[in-house]
């Protein structure tokens, strides 16, 4: 079963159609024979959109009260059990109403999806969370719901539903979006001819860079590398000389003549051609990329053999549209050994426009004789091969002067041998030098009249060029081989980088700690650099800051790295150690969009982990509240009565009466004072400032004193004198060991007491712990409910609203696990609940000539402990009789 496909319109305000083009487009598909389903559609009391709903099946909603209101959503379950080809899912930044399966609608449709279930859905402009910001700035008016943008980017279909804010605020005016009583405000307020003209633009320019994303997408899979002039993209090349300011001014006014126009210049690093040179080129274009970016425009610094090419690379592989360039300063004698760069990129720039601008350093440089790099096969192939090439063709002809009889016809495989042996150690150059040299060889010594540069015989006339020819073309072959497995080497290593690069990002944690350091230590390595670092600003004239690095004296700004990727204007990948060559920075760009992901990642976790922070904290706010609403009142109420009886004047009341009002205040105080320290210690878990004192502790003083709050008889005690004593705060464990007797008694049937019992367990490994168990004879927990108790604020059952706030048991288990110990419920055999306390016993180090004082009492050697003994369990049921002394 495969995914299913989304479709959205989006739009730039409510009301200009989404919902009602929505509609039309099932009608469209319905009347097809395709399966439609209208999920859910809001049609917010308008007629037009509520007429086009009919004729189409429309699932029946959910029901849910919320604050004592009734409230419907799209029933989910329905919707999947259905299982429609199409569903229409209006809406999608909505919030759900508390009590469905998620809180979002785009969630909602996520699952759908995963069903297989084509989806068409709406969304608004202001509704995208990147946007948020921006679109309070403009209305005023902050968005409660939002809907991530990559949810909405991952669209399948993404049409825009345009309409001008004339015509909007006239649909407006004749009640076709609001109630007549809204209408006034709506047009006063938000839909002012200004803020739907800057709402139209966002969308405008939202949904064109979604086209653009799909564009770049297709041309990477066709493989497209001619240019589409979908938007206009001007690139400069930059040469580290005077000229470049010129160039940049003029490539900025080129791109504002259109809308959307973005501005890029390129600097190729080598010593002629646009590569920059002299003393000030490192400061001139520092300069330069300032007044580039305070245009708008990036700066991109690449290290090509050729600059022409590099230049043309670059141009087609950010798809632009037009090139800006200096004339050349070039002398003009320069000019015959070729074109140069401008002349090569005028004629190989194929369907990208190429403007030559004049300036007052043109043919004012110094002249240099251009040469063209080959394929770089290595120092050392590159001298053996000049060695072969220049020396070998002499020493072979000294050869072969000796050695008489062999004919010209050998002589000259020979020395075709020998240059087919420099072209495969050396490449070209070398190859043509032993072909020039070998052939002038072979006419010198071996071709009649010998020892003159004439040949008196036509034929080997021929045979001499054949042999230069051929020499020269193995030579071009060789070449070509060593390009295109060079360019095979690089596409493996690329291909095993980008995999390396995907396994890091999908093996990161979750909120992305220490995945993004290790990314930059990977582009570190990859690209050989001395230091990397991932630097943001918050808009472009704030100051870089660091939000990640690797690698010793990372780059502050970007103007100071040697190579840098801006990612969006405010977030950059800047490298330090060495200048990159153009075909390295389409790898670095991947590196780069990984890296601005796992940032967010990060982001979101962070801000995920707050909001559940924060959703804690108002629950516990809420909890806190109700709890000294009613619990703490009633007490107080009791108290108040209590006292105002016995200071009444009217009534004269016996010794019995006082005292039984006296015993009722006595009790309302106590309760107070149970409830506000619970309220107390739970408010220090919350703030984390719990700090226990732990020291070594003996359960025989601390167990009795936290029974003082428990009716006498109520508890059976069984702890062994010799049980080794704990690691613990004695007034922490009173008060946790207190809160689990009192619940314990709380719900066992009366007359029937609870049990405390204590043994030592020794693991099979690591050290030695004592277990508390304070079995009850109440009605249980069920299994599912076991960890839900030990949550504040969570009363089991029917218990009362008087019998407390419910944090005796999340106090107890705070402060154990503070401790270093464990809090857990167990069912007790016969029926019941059994509260486990464990703790970390104080290890003593054995006597040699004498048993062990601090040895670990009975259970010692059972590693799971001694469960509840037969004796002790029939004691606890109703009306047992008092057992005997358990065994040891």
């Amino acid at each position: 079963m495969g995914r299913g496909r989304l479709r959205i319109y989006l739009g730039a305000a409510p009301g200009v159609g989404k919902t009602y083009a929505m509609l039309a487009e099932a009608h469209r598909r319905s009347e097809r024979g395709t399966d439609v389903v209208v999920a859910f559609v809001e049609d917010h009391g308008r007629r037009h959109t509520a007429e086009r709903v009919t004729g189409l099946e429309v699932a029946a909603r959910r029901e849910l009260t919320h604050r004592g209101a009734v409230f419907t959503e799209m029933d989910l379950d329905a919707v999947l059990a259905r299982r429609p080809r199409v569903a229409l899912v209006d809406e999608l930044a909505h919030t759900n109403v508390p009590g469905c399966r998620n809180e979002k609608r785009w969630q909602d449709v996520e699952e759908l999806l995963a069903a297989g279930i084509d989806v068409i859905s709406t969304v608004n402009i202001q509704h995208l969370e990147s946007l948020g910001d921006v679109v309070e700035g403009i209305t005023g008016v902050r968005q409660r719901e939002s809907v991530p943008d990559e949810v909405v980017r991952r669209a399948d279909q993404i049409e825009l539903v345009d309409m001008s804010p004339q015509a909007l605020r006239r649909r407006l005016a004749h009640g076709n979006v609001y109630a007549p009583e809204k209408i006034d405000a709506a047009l006063a307020h938000y839909f002012r001819p200004g803020n739907l003209t800057a709402l139209r633009e966002l969308a405008l320019l939202w949904t064109a860079d979604r086209v653009d994303e799909y564009l770049q997408k297709y041309r990477a899979e066709q493989g497209i590398q001619g240019t589409w002039q979908a938007r206009e993209r001007i690139v400069v090349g930059l040469t580290g000389g005077p000229e470049g300011a010129t160039l940049i001014r003029r490539a900025a006014r080129i791109a504002a003549r259109g809308s959307g126009g973005e501005l890029l210049a390129v600097h190729i690093s080598r010593s002629d051609g646009l590569a920059g040179s002299g003393s000030g080129s490192s400061q001139t274009l520092i300069e330069q990329r300032a007044l580039l970016e305070s245009l708008g425009g990036s700066y991109h610094a690449v290290l090509g053999d050729d600059p022409a090419v590099g230049l043309l690379d670059f141009a087609r592989g950010v798809n632009a549209t037009q090139i800006v360039l200096g004339t050349s300063r070039r002398p003009a004698w320069q000019y015959v050994y070729g074109p140069g760069v401008s002349g090569t990129v005028t004629r190989e720039s194929g369907d990208i426009d190429v403007h030559i601008v004049t300036h007052e350093h043109a043919a004012k440089g110094r002249g240099r004789i251009p040469i063209r790099k080959v394929t770089d096969l290595g120092r050392t192939r590159t001298v053996a091969g000049w060695l072969i090439g220049v020396a070998g063709p002499p020493l072979l002809a000294l050869v072969l002067i000796n050695v008489h009889g062999l004919g010209l016809t050998t002589d000259m495989m020979l020395f075709l041998s020998l240059t087919v042996c420099a072209a495969l150690v050396g490449g070209l150059f070398p190859a043509i030098a032993s072909a020039l040299v070998g052939s002038t060889a072979l006419n010198y010594y071996f071709a009649p009249p010998i020892h003159t540069l004439t040949i008196d015989e036509p034929q080997n006339i021929m045979a001499v060029a054949i042999f230069t020819t051929v020499g020269m073309a193995v030579a071009s072959v060789v070449d070509l081989a060593a390009r295109r497995t060079h360019q095979a080497a690089r596409s493996q290593t690329e291909a095993q980088t980008l995999s390396a690069l995907a396994g890091t990002v999908l093996r990161g944690s979750p909120n992305g700690d220490g995945v993004l350091t290790a990314l930059l230590e990977q582009v570190r390595e990859t690209f050989q650099q001395e230091s990397v670092a991932l630097l943001e600003r918050s808009d472009r004239a704030a100051e870089w800051q660091a939000v990640a690095t690797a690698g010793p004296r990372p780059p502050e700004r970007p103007e100071t790295a040697d190579v840098d990727v801006p990612v969006g204007e405010t977030l950059a990948l800047v490298l330090r150690g060495r200048v990159l060559p153009g075909e390295d920075r389409r790898l670095l760009g991947a590196f780069a969009a990984q890296a601005a992901v796992l940032l967010e990642r990060r982001r979101l976790a962070g801000e995920a982990a707050a909001a559940r922070r924060e959703a804690e904290g108002n629950r516990i706010r809420t909890a806190l509240l109700a709890a000294v609403s009613h619990d703490l009142r009633t007490p107080l109420a009791g108290i108040k009565a209590s006292v105002s009886s016995l200071r009444s004047a009217d009534v004269e009341w016996d010794e019995e009466d006082e005292a039984e009002l006296l015993a009722g205040i006595e009790a309302g105080a106590d309760r107070l004072d149970h409830l506000i320290n619970n309220l107390l210690d739970m408010s220090r878990l919350q703030t984390g400032t719990v700090t226990p004192l732990i020291q070594e502790t003996d359960l025989d003083e601390v167990v009795p004193f936290a029974l003082g709050g428990v009716p006498p008889g109520a508890v059976r005690l069984d702890v062994p004198e010799t049980l080794p004593m704990v690691r613990a705060d004695g007034g922490l464990l009173e008060r946790s060991l207190a809160n689990l007797v009192e619940n314990a008694v709380k719900y066992s049937p009366a007359g029937v007491r609870v049990l405390v019992k204590a043994d030592a367990l020794r693991p099979a490994s690591g050290p030695g712990r004592v277990e508390l168990r304070i079995v009850d004879r109440g009605p249980g927990v069920p299994e599912d409910a076991k960890e839900r108790i030990f949550a504040p604020f969570q009363r089991y059952g029917d218990a009362p609203r008087g019998a407390g706030v419910g944090l005796g048991l999340a106090v107890a288990r705070g402060f154990v696990e503070a401790m270093d110990g464990t809090v857990s419920a167990e069912d007790t055999p016969g029926g019941g609940l059994t509260m486990v306390v464990t703790l970390p016993a104080v290890e003593r180090v054995p006597d040699p000539d004498g048993p062990d004082p601090g040895a670990l009492g009975p259970g010692a050697l059972d590693p799971h402990g001694p469960a509840v003994d037969e004796p002790a369990a029939d004691a606890l049921a109703p009306g047992g009789a008092e057992p005997s002394q358990p065994p040891a």
